[in-house]
């Protein structure tokens, strides 16, 4: 299995550390060509602005949208959530909007006011998440397609999951915990794909994943 990190600002470092100690091979994306191949991607925390700029400006914006959009499982962390999110309450920029959820930026105010606090994942059994929350945003409203993983005492919603994409507010990388990452590998162990999505790699099929790198290539 092979991860793919978004790594053109914020702490993705942190992530392919966590990916490594989990015996996954984990990348660092910075350029189109280093998508190939990929059976996952992470958008990590960061500043949400910067990270979609740079991401314009290192052509990634398109292939990486498009790759997420054929099936590739992504998880986002804190403004990798932003990234992710159809619509933003309280901002003008462009998404990618692989979620059908509504965010607001920094909805819990400064860095001063970052907070840890024990949350209850059901997906993840029942011992607490220690979540680590920095600026973070929350997610305002979710589609029907989208399930709630986690919220605050307050209901405030902070972890989603719209079929291979998983959005999580806060920083999980930043703790010892690692069964959110574990978790996000078993989605993307369930969508690695071959011709069709949802099925293994074992038979000879073309991947179309693959196919729409090589067009994504052809065309840069």
């Amino acid at each position: 299995m092979k991860i793919g990190v978004l790594a053109l600002q914020g702490d993705f470092i942190e992530h392919i550390s966590t990916l490594k100690e989990l015996g996954v091979e984990a990348i660092p994306v910075r350029k189109p060509d280093e998508l190939k191949d990929l059976d996952g991607l992470i958008f990590p925390g960061g500043e949400s602005t910067t990270i979609t700029n740079l991401m314009c400006s290192s052509s990634l914006f398109k292939p990486l949208k498009e790759l997420a959009q054929a099936g590739l499982p992504v998880m986002g962390t804190c403004a990798g959530t932003v990234l992710m999110a159809k619509k933003i309450s309280n901002f003008n920029m462009a998404t990618l909007a692989l979620m059908d959820i509504e965010v607001r930026r920094n909805a819990f105010g400064r860095q001063v006011a970052s907070f840890e606090t024990e949350l209850l994942i059901p997906a993840l059994g029942d011992k607490p998440f220690p979540a680590i929350f920095i600026r973070a945003p929350l997610i305002l409203s979710t589609g029907s397609g989208v399930e709630i993983l986690a919220r605050l005492d307050s209901g405030t919603i902070v972890a989603a999951r719209q079929g291979s994409k998983l959005a999580i507010t806060f920083h999980p990388e930043l703790g010892s915990d690692l069964r959110l990452h574990s978790y996000f590998l078993e989605i993307v162990a369930g969508y690695q794909l071959t011709g069709e999505e949802g099925t293994q790699r074992g038979n000879k099929k073309t991947s179309r994943k693959s196919t729409l790198y090589q067009s994504i290539k052809d065309q840069s």
